[in-house]
């Protein structure tokens, strides 16, 4: 009887061990508001992410912060105090990946981001330094809209942007590349991702006749600027960030949106890419993924950012393991350490390389130029 009893209780301390031993991953993404239609495929690619890394079950605790800055710090805290949890993946947008840095940081809990603001990573510091990220920053992207601008003569621009760390920050780093292009920005306008008009901006910016138009939006509220555009007359370039990179905005923006130039992730026309892109055969695989469970054409280049990050979880728990046990503060500085030295994971945006410097760890090869004819998106060499 003896013997029976610490039979028993050893492997009632085994179980326990057991389930001490499973890795929880907080999620907070922007499921409702007005970036819903990028966090609801993120959210659906959660479902999508292992549920076994190296041997250890892996729980996901997904909350939806509805676009909203406040909600995402609140279910930050919660998610790291109540669920202890490993690791946080969102949020969706830069405003509430930037105000989660702070809470993050302060719990030494490491943290991906599927939000573009390079402000997110950069620069470096004590606190940044628990912080990564999977979506292409905004000066790659910039650089590669004025690039073409610069390559089929447009000489002048007008700038109407999200008034908010998304619009401001593309604003500063799309400003610097055209400087260098000799491209003059002859506008800058803001409106609200909630605004129902844009009746002003879009009048003070045809009044400055630029050649082309930069709209820094995301999701579907960017379609407002450019209908408005339209319904105005505006006949020249309309240039959009890889922001609206979504079946939801093609459905809004409807004909408006008919000959828009964007910069966009490789999974966005992947099946159009030559086979000798090094991203299109892992973009492709996230594809089959998403659309194997939610229907042919449902993919979205948003979901992308969470596939990569639940990509760089599984690159990083197996080393993470090794040194520490999941639901210490030592296994998540261990985390913390083993994502940054990924090297050459292949996602469905790009090659990951991390580095102490670099915690996004993308290159050119991370994007593409796009255009929509006919409705949909067409890859543009």
């Amino acid at each position: 009887m003896k013997l029976l009893k610490s039979v028993v209780f050893a492997a009632a301390l085994l179980a326990s061990g057991l389930a001490l031993a499973d890795i929880n991953v907080g999620v907070t993404l922007s499921a409702t508001g007005p970036a819903a239609s990028l966090g609801i495929p993120e959210k659906n690619t959660i479902a999508l992410l292992p549920k076994t890394i190296a041997g250890q079950k892996i729980n996901y605790i997904v909350l939806d912060d509805a676009s909203d800055t406040t909600a995402a710090v609140t279910n930050t805290r919660k998610l790291i105090t109540e669920d202890k949890v490993d690791v946080i993946l969102g949020s969706t947008v830069t405003p509430n990946s930037l105000a989660m840095i702070d809470v993050v940081s302060e719990a030494k809990t490491p943290m991906i981001s599927m939000a573009a603001s390079a402000k997110i990573v950069e620069p470096m510091d004590a606190k940044k330094a628990w912080v990564f990220k999977t979506p292409q920053n905004d000066s790659m992207m910039s650089q590669a809209i004025v690039d073409h601008m610069a390559a089929n003569g447009v000489k002048t621009v007008g700038f109407v942007g999200f008034s908010d760390a998304y619009g401001e920050g593309w604003y500063q780093e799309f400003s610097k590349a055209a400087a260098a292009k000799n491209l003059q920005i002859v506008a800058n306008e803001r409106y609200s991702r909630t605004d129902t008009s844009v009746t002003g901006q879009v009048l003070k910016i045809m009044a400055a006749k630029p050649d082309a138009v930069l709209i820094a939006g995301s999701g579907t509220p960017a379609a407002l600027p450019q209908k408005t555009l339209k319904e105005r007359g505006y006949a020249g370039k309309i240039y959009q960030t890889h922001g609206i990179a979504n079946a939801d905005f093609l459905r809004v923006g409807g004909k408006d949106v008919e000959g828009t130039i964007l910069p966009a992730g490789p999974v966005l026309v992947a099946a159009q890419l030559p086979d000798s892109n090094p991203v299109k055969k892992s973009a492709l695989a996230y594809i089959a993924a998403y659309e194997t469970a939610y229907g042919k054409g449902s993919v979205s280049t948003f979901g992308g950012h969470a596939w990569d990050a639940g990509h760089l979880l599984a690159a990083a728990v197996p080393v993470a393991l090794k040194k520490a046990k999941p639901g210490t503060p030592e296994f998540r500085a261990a985390l913390r350490d083993a994502i940054e030295q990924v090297k050459g994971m292949a996602g469905a945006h790009g090659i990951f390389t991390m580095t102490k410097t670099d915690h996004l760890g993308l290159d050119h090869n991370a994007r593409v130029m796009v255009k929509i004819e006919n409705g949909a998106w067409k890859y543009t060499p």
